[in-house]
């Protein structure tokens, strides 16, 4: 076992690992050299041989000497690295998510939560909103982006052609950070599961990460958004983009136009027409 691995991931990996082995699922072995690659391809590779062959190889190589067996060479198939399938659930739906989470009081957020917030929409969406954590409208209402901000939202969902009931509206943490500050390391590595589950079940063609930490936990990195709002990244079998929270565009209305790029790539993707004006 790698000691580089923090003490909670060592423990939950052994016991995973303890557990497979009680069903006599064989051992497991993941080569290191493909961890982390997600969409290599395998290729058809010939039979190759050690030996040259054409006529001048024949007329120079003695009979005498045996020539080398064919040596097959193997394209490397990349599978799911047992990291990312721990926190796969076979047969998993959005109810069994939600009745797995409870009345969560596995970190500090419930201590001054009013009602978690799950998450709402069409649960065979091929579109996602992913956000960062509920705000006190949402921390009320048990509904996600119903404040300022999700207003905004419905705003620019509306003008991809699309309405709210056709996407489904998700957070990082499903409950609210006090004075509504960004979610701790801790806090969002003990809620993402949940949000990694609700993604798999709905396995849309598109998610969209609003602001900073969304991107950040699915993108597993620390880089500002800056850096790689409006592109395309593979995960888990879809396609994310990252762009502005809408709680970003009402402090930086300018920011509005970079956004609606971002929107119409998706759009373009998912073949979607924007909304006409009614003038």
């Amino acid at each position: 076992m790698d000691s580089r691995l923090p003490d909670t991931s060592r423990e939950k990996l052994e016991a995973w690992l303890r557990y497979y082995n009680d069903l006599n699922l064989g051992e497991f072995f993941i080569d290191r050299r493909t961890m982390g690659k997600r969409s290599v391809k395998p290729a058809a590779v010939p039979l190759q041989t050690a030996a040259a062959t054409g006529p001048t190889a024949e007329s120079t190589t003695p009979s005498s000497v045996s020539r080398a067996a064919p040596t097959l060479v193997l394209p490397v198939v990349q599978a799911v690295s047992l990291f990312e399938a721990l926190d796969r659930v076979e047969g998993d739906t959005l109810e069994l998510v939600r009745e797995n989470l409870g009345e969560c009081t596995r970190c500090r957020l419930h201590k001054q939560r009013n009602k978690i917030v799950f998450g709402v929409g069409n649960p065979r969406a091929e579109l996602v909103f992913v956000g960062e954590g509920p705000g006190h409208d949402e921390d009320v209402q048990g509904l996600p982006f119903v404040g300022r901000a999700g207003k905004l939202l419905t705003q620019m969902i509306e003008a991809m052609g699309l309405q709210r009931e056709d996407v489904y509206i998700c957070n990082v943490v499903k409950c609210r950070p006090p004075e509504n500050r960004k979610p701790e390391d801790d806090e969002v590595a003990t809620c993402s599961p949940y949000l990694y589950r609700q993604l798999d079940v709905i396995a849309p063609k598109a998610i969209v990460c609003l602001g900073g930490v969304a991107a950040q936990t699915l993108l597993k990195t620390k880089d500002p958004i800056s850096r790689f709002r409006g592109n395309w990244f593979d995960f888990r079998n879809t396609k994310l983009l990252a762009t502005y929270h809408p709680a970003y565009l009402l402090r930086n209305p300018n920011a509005k136009g970079e956004v609606w790029k971002d929107l119409q790539k998706v759009m373009a993707f998912l073949g979607l027409q924007p909304k006409k004006s009614s003038r």
